[in-house]
């Protein structure tokens, strides 16, 4: 995060990714029980997203533990309100099957991701997002510090 703080991008918000806060985890066609630590840094209309895996197999402790390499590991879309079924079926036409998914939990509402096992052909691995309308973040940190009070976060 302090690299790209150093870059102009930031601060980051902080969230906790565990079975309680993220339902129906699925990783490689199983049950599964992963927690990350997820953090999302608005700048432009992008959106930085830097993911720790703190217990549990994820793909992204799958990434890191081929030769402790670091980077971008994934990149996320979020298919234009296509429900989330219809883009998994979609994929799996494509010969991408589902390799990590769940449920995220906010205040109000659910955020629905998929990540997609695609990196054999693409050299990275898609993610597909689906807020629901009623979305809420859940309770989170600011890091290094929240944004000054006279900026609108979702503005920077």
């Amino acid at each position: 995060m302090d690299g790209l703080l150093q870059l102009g991008i930031g601060p980051f918000q902080v969230f906790d990714f565990t079975p309680n806060t993220v339902l129906k985890q699925y990783f490689r066609g199983q049950v599964g029980s992963f927690e990350l630590k997820v953090c999302f840094a608005k700048h432009g209309d992008l959106t930085f997203e830097i993911m720790q895996p703190t217990a549990g197999e994820s793909l992204m402790a799958e990434f890191l533990n081929q030769g402790g390499k670091e980077g971008v590991q994934h990149i996320a879309f979020d298919c234009h309100n296509m429900p989330m079924e219809e883009r998994k079926k979609e994929m799996r036409e494509r010969g991408f099957e589902p390799a990590m998914e769940g449920i995220w939990k906010g205040r109000k509402g659910t955020c629905n991701f998929c990540f997609f096992d695609t990196e054999a052909s693409t050299g990275t691995i898609f993610e597909s997002i689906e807020f629901s309308e009623d979305w809420e973040d859940p309770e989170f940190y600011w890091y290094p510090q929240p944004p000054a009070k006279n900026v609108s976060y979702d503005e920077d």
